[in-house]
């Protein structure tokens, strides 16, 4: 197979940055960009067994979810610092100690599919027709849950987890992030779960996990900033692991030219990243996904007619 070119890996890098965190699907558009503009594009950014694209693509994932633990640093020493007291002390009692459980519990079923579907689902759905088509669908799901949903913020629920009242005295002096933190932590447990689970549908070129994300915590009663934040925060992990167990990948002796563009994309693809996670948080302060929707929509009909004429 063709190695991928440094124009190649800077274009994709800046497209992986950006679509893995907008809710449009970063693997629907690495399937779909190479194949609108064809030629050498499309030998060489050919999603494939074994192929460089597939391995520089891989890169590019650990710089998003490395790009990710950067902007959330501080939530996630609070975390992964609740994680600890809890398991130290063998008790669940403050919201960062809550939280960090919920994201662990959350992680576990798309942990799971993704080790046994991801290879199986890229090889017969990794193609432009059903791309474009997920794609489509993508966007009819965001608009359905911007139009149909019901929302009702979970702190104003009566039956949602109390914390102390020294820990709710402490809140009132704490960060807007860390008070965002605090309410996402009253989730329950299945909720939670339920919503970490809808990542499994972004296995599926074209469904975003952002957005899918986003969906099931605004279907829960969150709002936008809270879903994207709980989105971003449950993604983190899940990106990670996945673009390390597969990293080995890319210094396999077949894809030792391709080296040094999935190094310089995978740097174009933290920056992108970075950018785009710090606007999206503050975009989704006062802002929907309707916007994202029907570009989705648009992108999806207009490829699949493209490509299936």
């Amino acid at each position: 197979m063709s190695a991928v070119t440094y124009v190649e890996a800077i274009v994709v890098g800046a497209l992986q940055g950006v679509s893995e965190l907008f809710p449009v699907s970063s693997l629907g558009h690495s399937i779909l960009l190479p194949a609108w503009l064809g030629g050498s594009w499309q030998r060489d950014l050919s999603i494939g067994k074994d192929s460089p694209y597939l391995a520089v693509l891989v890169a590019m994932h650990v710089a998003t979810a490395l790009a990710l633990v950067l902007f959330f640093r501080k939530d996630w020493v609070r975390i992964i610092g609740g994680l600890w007291t809890s398991l130290r002390h063998r008790e669940v009692r403050t919201p960062d100690q809550r939280l960090a459980w919920l994201l662990v519990l959350a992680t576990i079923p798309v942990g799971l599919a993704g080790l046994l579907l991801e290879s199986l689902l890229r090889d017969f759905l990794g193609k432009p027709v059903p791309a474009a088509i997920f794609l489509a669908l993508n966007g009819g799901v965001l608009y359905a849950a911007e139009k149909f949903s019901r929302r009702k913020p979970v702190e104003e629920e009566a039956d949602t987890v109390d914390f102390s009242t020294e820990d709710t005295l402490v809140m009132r002096a704490v960060s807007v992030e860390e008070a965002t933190d605090v309410r996402l932590a009253k989730l329950r447990v299945g909720e939670a779960v339920l919503i970490g689970a809808a990542q499994i549908l972004a296995l599926l070129p074209g469904i975003s996990r952002s957005g899918i994300t986003m969906v099931a915590g605004l279907r829960r009663g969150l709002g936008h900033e809270d879903a994207a934040r709980f989105a971003f925060l449950l993604a983190t992990p899940v990106i990670l692991a996945a673009g390390v167990l597969k990293m080995p990948t890319l210094f396999a002796p077949e894809n030792h030219a391709s080296l040094g563009p999935a190094l310089v994309g995978s740097v174009i693809a933290g920056v992108a990243s970075y950018i785009s996670v710090r606007f999206l948080t503050g975009y989704f302060e006062t802002r929907t996904l309707t916007p994202f929707a029907i570009y989705c929509v648009v992108a999806g009909i207009g490829s699949l007619i493209f490509f299936a004429v």
